[in-house]
């Protein structure tokens, strides 16, 4: 066999799941999308429509409270823990409700490490909330062509033993995003790539598989139904975070 290569060289959109998809793919392309449909993406969306400045983190530890407060940043707790004192928290409802945080660090295991670990390659979060505006933004850039390629990460989620789990949400995701990019004239699709745009386009209705799937139904059956709605508002927003000097902010 000859030279492993996966980063789908040669193509303008593709696509890959988790941290070593997106460290596969990030020396390749010019920018990289991450999807993390019902967490990260999403609560960034909502965070930057605000006017936040968000900072990524791997992991929500003594090291985060450090950074935190290194960035003299707010520091966002798990969805479990929102008080009145720390009402920020990885829930985009909670976030939606919550005082703006003019900067705000919001750690995640699985798109917030993708993020903070990406390089030196332009990244932006993508979601179900606005596939439209970033399939514009990128188009408008000149991105999606073999020239200037995309790599769209689905963020995905862990089995209780670490691994990657593969999840419906963000195959959704990562599909809206690369059909809008497609339908703006992004050309070449990988295989991978034109497999997960096929995913979200022949799906009936994406908010009802969402909530349906296996992540949505944990989150419903934990009592954040609510963080589905938010997530699956498709196309609600404009907005298209980018990661600048070291945070996540409006595009221009």
């Amino acid at each position: 066999m000859g030279r492993e290569d996966f980063s789908q060289a040669g193509y303008g959109v593709r696509f890959e799941w988790g941290a070593s998809g997106a460290k596969r793919l990030a020396p390749a392309v010019s920018c990289l999308v991450i999807v993390d449909v019902l967490c990260f993406s999403t609560s960034v969306s909502v965070a930057v429509e605000s006017g936040s400045r968000v900072f990524p983190y791997a992991w929500r530890d003594e090291s985060a409270t450090a950074f935190a407060r290194q960035m003299d940043a707010r520091l966002a707790v798990g969805r479990r823990a929102v008080s009145a004192a720390s009402p920020w928290s990885l829930s985009p409802a909670a976030l939606r409700r919550a005082p703006r945080a003019q900067r705000l660090v919001l750690p995640s295991p699985n798109g917030s490490a993708i993020a903070a670990s990406a390089g030196d390659v332009t990244v932006a979060a993508g979601s179900l909330r606005n596939p439209t505006a970033l399939g514009r933004w990128l188009s408008d850039r000149g991105e999606g062509t073999p020239e200037r390629p995309v790599g769209v990460i689905a963020a995905g989620e862990r089995w209780p033993d670490g691994s990657l789990r593969p999840a419906l949400e963000d195959l959704l995701g990562a599909g809206a995003v690369i059909a809008a990019l497609r339908a703006r004239g992004g050309s070449g699709l990988s295989p991978e790539a034109a497999a997960a745009a096929s995913a979200y386009v022949s799906a009936v209705d994406v908010g009802e598989a969402v909530a349906s799937c296996s992540s949505g139904r944990e989150l419903a059956d934990g009592g954040f139904a609510e963080d589905v709605a938010v997530a699956t508002e498709l196309d609600a927003s404009t907005v298209v975070p980018v990661l600048k000097h070291g945070a996540f902010v409006a595009a221009d």
